[in-house]
């Protein structure tokens, strides 16, 4: 939810996803354009079209542009549109925004670098993704000696580059990349929430009276650490006492890949969106977070929201959500750890009772109207007097 407070400006958005994509920078974006509408402003979002098929699926919004783009050969859900360097400059010269914010360092993010920087309007950009993990899960490490430099350059002509952790941006600082800034997540706490437990929906997805259920939510991908989780969960088959059930929610790459190698029992519940996607977090009895890649989690805090104890890596951003308390953190890519952690958590009731508690205090904590405030305080300060906010944090 978002809370009216500093005053949003006007801003053009450049990225290479967005809704009806589903993935934590899509949401994220989404997220900053409604609040930027709510607070008075406005947001214009340029991003690339959708394959036909779901083309006509998309809702009419004249504030957000779509140009040609094509699938990315070696990550075909990421679709790659060109430079469009005049085209953006044009639309810059008939918004006249306060601020462009580049998301993506693509075609897209090219485009919107180039344009502003030509047509004088203060730019800034966000850091969401770790490309250099990327190129390791993928077989490109080859390609990490350019990927620094480039990155480095890309959103060092920024007057801010935005970080959602403070981890995340102290290994930036160490590439070299300048003039950094944390911008927090938040969580709906209506949206996600224990009230959305519901029995029928696990009874239809076979769980047990005594059956405890662990779930992930996320992109079916190698860099999401699925391998890691059903390593896990086939650990576990044969042993004794509760009896844990694995769900995924999401689709991706390697779906067909992790559904012939599950274990039995497994759940694919595919995409989710609204009430759905509510009701699978609010209805486990515990949260698995495997990636490393990740510059944050939306997820973290929508489990956390929802009542789940969490199991993650100790790596990372992670570790500035996920902590002592609210999370039990393993040596990341350890299936024996990590089905030794998922063994202790459904074996023992009043930890899971005790880390829930934790979890839920500080889902409260993440508030959106405050993580806005710093935002668009960290705006201003590029292209006006600063409103003075701060943006908020879990403690540890």
């Amino acid at each position: 939810m978002t809370a009216v407070g500093t005053r949003a400006p006007r801003v053009a958005i450049f990225t290479d996803t967005f809704a009806p994509q589903v993935n934590g920078v899509a949401r994220t974006l989404d997220r900053l354009a409604e609040a930027l509408r709510e607070r008075g402003g406005s947001a214009t979002v340029v991003t690339v079209d959708m394959p036909a098929s779901e083309a006509e699926a998309l809702p009419e919004d004249r504030d957000v542009v779509r140009w040609p783009a094509v699938p990315f050969w070696a990550y075909p859900e990421l679709r790659i549109a060109a430079p469009r360097v005049r085209e953006a400059r044009r639309l810059l010269r008939a918004l006249k925004p306060d601020v462009v914010h580049v998301a993506t360092p693509f075609g897209i993010g090219l485009a919107a670098r180039a344009a502003a920087l030509a047509e004088g309007i203060p730019l800034v950009s966000s850091y969401h993704t770790d490309f250099s993990s990327y190129l390791s899960h993928y077989g490109l490490q080859a390609l990490s000696g350019v990927a620094w430099p480039y990155l480095r350059w890309f959103h060092n002509s920024a007057h801010r580059t935005f970080v959602p952790t403070e981890i995340g941006a102290e290994a930036l600082r160490a590439q070299g990349f300048q003039r950094l800034r944390v911008w927090a997540r938040g969580v709906d706490l209506i949206r996600f929430s224990p009230r959305y437990r519901s029995q029928a929906l696990r009874t239809a997805m076979g769980v047990g009276e005594r059956d405890i259920l662990l779930v992930s939510v996320g992109r079916l991908a190698a860099e999401k650490g699925v391998d890691t989780i059903l390593a896990a969960a086939a650990r576990l088959v044969a042993t004794g006492g509760p009896k844990v059930r694995v769900a995924f929610a999401g689709d991706g790459p390697a779906e067909s890949r992790y559904r012939a190698s599950a274990p039995p029992g497994t759940v694919f519940a595919g995409r989710l969106t609204g009430d759905a996607l509510s009701e699978f977090y609010a209805s486990a009895d515990g949260f698995i977070f495997a990636s490393t890649t990740d510059t944050f989690g939306n997820v973290l805090l929508e489990a956390m929201a929802s009542g789940l104890p969490i199991i993650a890596p100790d790596a990372g951003a992670t570790t500035e959500v996920a902590h002592a308390g609210n999370a039990m953190l393993v040596p990341a890519h350890d299936p024996a750890a990590l089905a030794s952690a998922m063994q202790r958590l459904a074996s023992d009731a009043s930890l899971r009772q005790t880390m829930r508690e934790q979890a839920l205090e500080c889902a409260a904590s993440r508030d959106w109207g405050r993580v806005w405030d710093g935002l668009f305080a960290e705006y201003a300060l590029v292209y006006g007097p600063s409103f003075g906010a701060t943006s908020s944090r879990c403690a540890d």
